[in-house]
């Protein structure tokens, strides 16, 4: 372990995002967003604090004072509490390594954010987009299994992109995915997108030379190469343009909608967390939400006293 003394927060940066890979095994996505938040830092310290200090030499004074440069911003009070989340994994990390004797992000008090419910499709909507592209090419067809699967398995749109067709077990309806942290977890496939799979295996063409990375992803681009997040996001606008829908909705959306309209049916939520691949069933939690019309059904069937013909009779 490494004495406390004069080390520079760019190394300890550094050092940090380098645990995150090795021994967290985080995905890159991760990572990336862990950096932009402590580059956030670095910018707030060399442009209004006088220059980048040692780490060492960063209190709770100094880190109250990076706070209110975030509320000057009018950050999101969400963003706020992710950076705040970043900054003490970060001194907990220098602590560790002895780069710092105490941790002076542990006395911030993180700014309470206001719940907001994800945005999700109704079953129409979501039936309206999964028939929207063409069923007669070869791009139509992996659109359509790219929107199937999303739903049908509610994969984040990263896990998708990771799909290999040997993650496919046909037979047993399942995909294996790497979720967050890089876990494996069974993903289930529906009928319908085990079917819009099928249809888009048959065309589906990889590019002779590419590497075998690629040859065996599941999704392709038009050279034949393995589909990233991004042109799946393009792919859904294009849809949303040409179905009217929100223009809120993102490949996240179907995700959202899966596990909605599963609970809306009946599903209990720890095969929802399961599904889902959540660690807590806290995260899980957000999707309880219900329709009017469902508690009202579900009230007036269960109450005694809510019964229309007993508030009638008397």
């Amino acid at each position: 372990m490494t004495q406390v003394g004069q080390h520079s927060l760019h190394g300890a940066i550094d050092g940090f995002l380098r645990s995150l890979k090795i021994e967290r095994n985080c995905s890159d996505l991760t990572i990336k967003s862990y950096s932009e938040d402590l580059n956030s830092l670095l910018e707030y310290f060399g442009d209004y604090a006088g220059g980048v200090p040692a780490v060492d030499a960063i209190d709770v004074a100094s880190l109250r004072g990076y706070v209110a440069y975030l509320h000057e911003c009018n950050y999101a009070k969400s963003t706020m509490a992710r950076r705040l989340a970043c900054l003490r994994s970060l001194f907990r990390f220098c602590c560790r390594e002895g780069l710092t004797a105490t941790n002076p992000a542990k006395a911030l008090r993180t700014p309470r954010a206001g719940r907001r419910l994800p945005h999700f499709l109704s079953t129409d909507q979501v039936i309206k987009l999964l028939e929207a592209p063409p069923a007669n090419t070869p791009a139509g067809l992996r659109d359509r299994a790219i929107l199937e699967t999303l739903y049908s398995a509610g994969l984040r749109v990263a896990e998708l992109a990771g799909l290999n067709v040997a993650n496919w077990d046909r037979d047993a309806g399942i995909v294996r995915v790497l979720g967050k942290g890089r876990k494996e977890r069974v993903a289930l496939i529906g009928r319908h997108a085990g079917v819009a799979l099928d249809r888009w295996l048959s065309v589906r063409k990889p590019a002779p030379n590419a590497t075998l990375a690629h040859q065996g992803a599941m999704f392709l681009n038009k050279t034949g190469r393995r589909l990233t997040t991004r042109s799946v996001a393009r792919m859904l606008e294009k849809y949303i343009a040409q179905t009217g829908l929100d223009q809120l909705t993102t490949p996240h959306t179907l995700r959202h909608s899966f596990a909605t309209h599963l609970l809306d049916n009946g599903a209990d939520l720890r095969s929802v967390q399961e599904l889902l691949g959540h660690k807590s069933l806290t995260t899980t939690q957000i999707y309880t939400h219900v329709s009017t019309e469902r508690l009202r059904e579900t009230y007036e069937q269960s109450h005694p006293h809510a019964r229309r013909s007993r508030i009638q009779g008397e």
